[in-house]
């Protein structure tokens, strides 16, 4: 007789025949990466875009103001998609043709990339301004936030490979950033103890800030001294700067994607996510290393 003081335990449901195998083949669970991505497929994305890049440099540098128009392309096209969740509206065809001013930076200089800017600024205006009059403040707020976002930050690496070193300038102002990101990366991971915004990325820490800050200024002295031909010191605040605002355009992508609940901008490079989750900091940076160097070096 069962004690009416114990409660007996519900009676098991059945486990189907699907469950059943899916049970059988899964095996144990595997431990998410703490680093919250899958790093073999991160690394061999990263490393063929850079071999991409390099190769771009090397052999014909007006190969690499078209890549960045093809990565601006479709960095405006997840960047739009995002906005579009969030229920801001942003006219596609002008801030897509808004693109044009990477090649326009490369070709006409700060001048036209200015006019350009302003131009593709007031299309997207007069474009939103046929259609309905509900949310076309925020709509035409959402559009020129996309072309100052991706096509005119992207320009400004136009403007650095124009000049008669731009090549290495290029190479500099991508590797310290990629050294950020890495530097960052592993130091975090291996030592990070003290959440930098818990409510924006929880992952990110403080030691893995100066991992960042630290291996950036190591890569800018050897870029800035052996590339450029720069003072040792330079480098150091070049790459410490990056780092700095690297860290920022994280950040910053971060608010956006939380604000409209989405966890990564695309899908389209494994380990990384889409192509603005690679851009985030690289756009940030570019502008910040484009004065820097035209500065000090």
């Amino acid at each position: 007789m069962t004690d009416p003081q114990v409660p007996t335990a519900p009676p098991e449901t059945p486990m189907t025949r699907r469950a059943a195998r899916a049970a059988a083949t899964a095996g144990p669970a595997r431990p998410a990466p703490r680093a919250g991505r899958n790093l073999p497929a991160a690394v061999a994305v990263g490393v063929g875009l850079i071999l991409l890049i390099l190769a771009s440099l090397v052999f014909w540098p007006p190969a690499f103001v078209w890549l960045v128009t093809a990565a601006a392309v479709v960095g405006v096209w997840e960047l739009d998609d995002a906005l579009r969740s969030g229920r801001i509206d942003p006219p596609l065809p002008p801030v897509l043709a808004s693109t044009a001013l990477v090649p326009l930076a490369y070709y006409g200089g700060p001048d036209a990339l200015a006019a350009g800017f302003a131009a593709s600024a007031a299309l997207v205006l007069l474009w939103r301004s046929v259609g309905p009059c509900d949310g076309a403040a925020r709509d035409i707020a959402g559009g020129v936030f996309i072309v100052a976002y991706v096509p005119l930050l992207a320009a400004i690496a136009s403007l650095m490979l124009a000049q008669d070193d731009g090549a290495w300038r290029i190479l500099t102002f991508i590797l310290v950033t990629v050294a950020s990101d890495t530097g960052g990366y592993a130091v975090g991971v291996l030592l990070g103890r003290t959440p930098m915004s818990p409510s924006l990325s929880p992952k990110k820490s403080w030691e893995g800030f100066a991992g960042s800050v630290g291996t950036s200024a190591l890569v800018g002295v050897l870029c800035v001294g052996l590339l450029l031909d720069g003072p040792w010191w330079a480098g150091a605040v070049v790459g410490a700067v990056a780092a700095t605002f690297a860290t920022v355009g994280d950040l910053a992508e971060s608010a956006i994607k939380r604000d409209l609940g989405i966890k990564d901008m695309g899908t389209i490079l494994p380990g990384h996510g889409g192509v603005m989750d690679r851009l985030d900091s690289l756009l940030v940076t570019v502008p910040v290393c484009w004065a820097l160097l035209h500065i000090f070096v």
